[in-house]
């Protein structure tokens, strides 16, 4: 089973991909991840990517296709792979349908989590974690029972991430929008679009995504 992933950042993708992970034997592949891993190798493919990442330039549509390419012939994605931060734009979109239909692969659904973008600012905006076991909680959706301590371990310091602004978060949303409406139409046109409410709660949304896979 091959899936796509898309929803702006908070959105869940990785809480989702998680379970979908353990459930189906599926791999999650970041294209974040796999760059910086891809950097480290050492390989011609690699020198080519450290190349273009150190001059400052977006990484060519074929050059991501290719890491995609050889990272789904690994033996650990033969039960299936979640694609997260690939396509964003429909010539990618085309370029991994043309892929994958070499490899006789095809996508199953594209899954588009979707957010309400006030309520996602409040969702990210308002978390914080305990300092020392990591913890995590929420200004109104999960509050520590005493206020200040830390309901597991007691701790009384706390951390809120740097980049967790509504400006900053806004920006995120912003630019997720721009960068993603124009593959949702050509998904649709294939038929394997479909979407799920991304501000359910976490169970409600892993069942949404199971009717998809597993209509009635």
């Amino acid at each position: 089973m091959n899936l796509i992933l898309l929803g702006p950042p908070g959105a869940g993708k990785g809480t989702q991909a998680k379970r979908l992970e353990s459930r189906y034997g599926l791999v999650q592949l970041s294209t974040g991840d796999m760059l910086r891993a891809l950097v480290t190798k050492g390989d011609t493919l690699s020198q080519e990517a450290k190349s273009i990442m150190d001059s400052g330039k977006l990484m060519p549509d074929a050059l991501m296709v290719r890491m995609i390419s050889d990272r789904i012939d690994e033996p650990d994605c033969a039960g299936g792979f979640i694609l997260d931060g690939f396509p964003r734009t429909v010539p990618q979109a085309q370029a991994l349908d043309d892929m994958l239909d070499l490899k006789k692969l095809k996508l199953h659904a594209v899954i588009e989590m979707k957010v309400e973008d006030d309520a996602l600012v409040e969702r990210i905006v308002g978390r914080f974690t305990c300092a020392k076991c990591g913890e995590g909680y929420h200004d109104r959706f999960k509050r520590t029972a005493v206020d200040g301590v830390c309901d597991v371990c007691g701790h009384t310091e706390f951390k809120r991430r740097a980049d967790d602004t509504e400006t900053t978060v806004r920006t995120r949303l912003e630019n997720y929008h721009k960068q993603t409406a124009p593959i949702l139409p050509y998904y649709e046109q294939h038929g394997t679009l479909r979407q799920v409410n991304g501000m359910a709660a976490i169970e409600e949304v892993t069942q949404q995504i199971e009717a998809i896979l597993h209509p009635a």
